[in-house]
């Protein structure tokens, strides 16, 4: 592998354009940069406008993602060039990700207090998936990571640790120190090297969800809808 410096990569963070978060593109860019993230997937509840925005603007790599709720539990695409409709089968929403060549991570699998797809569902999706969370900074219970690490491994899954940050204040607060790399074939040789890193955010961050879901059903919308290109 590569001498250079490795990246520290987050695969799983949010702006303002998913209902539940407050980072705006800028302040999310500001936050990584000050906590030392150096490669970020930007994946919104479905839509692809935030990744699209924090790309325009980022000095460092960002990889376009999406989480996407189907019908069976909440999945993440990532290298997307198009949006993943919600609502689908488990099924259908990853074959339209590999019909765009992107990398299927299955997020907080086994957090009994949100959508993942539980261990059944892991157990039905592993084949076709290739990345799985075994450390998510805003799962409640560490026994819930514990067991995705152990699935993680049962089926030949790339386990990482990502922040899930909904705010700049969470931005940071795990990742994975991995090998440069370049497209999604290469970011999976390269989580085989990878080191994770972090820790827990305190419960308290899910209030900030709460805050911002309240102020969008007052109306509250991102000054600059991005369409995301053709």
């Amino acid at each position: 592998m590569s001498e250079e410096q490795p990246l520290r990569l987050d695969l799983h963070t949010h702006t303002h354009y998913s209902p539940d978060s407050i980072t705006s593109p800028q302040r999310f860019v500001a936050a990584c940069q000050r906590k030392g993230i150096t490669c970020v997937a930007v994946t919104d509840h479905n839509t692809i406008r935030g990744a699209v925005a924090v790309k325009e603007i980022a000095p460092f790599p960002i990889i376009v993602g999406e989480e996407i709720r189907s019908a069976e539990g909440e999945i993440i695409g990532l290298f997307l060039s198009e949006e993943v409709p919600p609502g689908l089968s488990a099924e259908e929403t990853i074959e339209r990700i590999r019909a765009q060549s992107g990398l299927v991570s299955l997020p907080h699998p086994l957090d009994r207090f949100r959508g993942g797809v539980g261990a059944d569902g892991v157990d039905r999706l592993a084949p076709l998936a290739d990345i799985m969370e075994v450390m998510n900074a805003r799962t409640t219970l560490g026994r819930d990571n514990d067991e995705a690490t152990r699935l993680a491994e049962k089926h030949g899954l790339a386990g990482v640790a990502v922040s899930d940050a909904h705010s700049p204040w969470e931005i940071g607060r795990a990742y994975v120190e991995a090998p440069r790399f370049d497209g999604p074939q290469e970011l999976l040789e390269a989580l085989r090297w990878a080191t994770l890193a972090g820790k827990p955010s305190t419960p308290l961050v899910h209030l900030i969800s709460r805050y911002a879901a309240l102020r969008r059903k007052l109306g509250w919308r991102p000054a600059r809808e991005h369409t995301p290109a053709q």
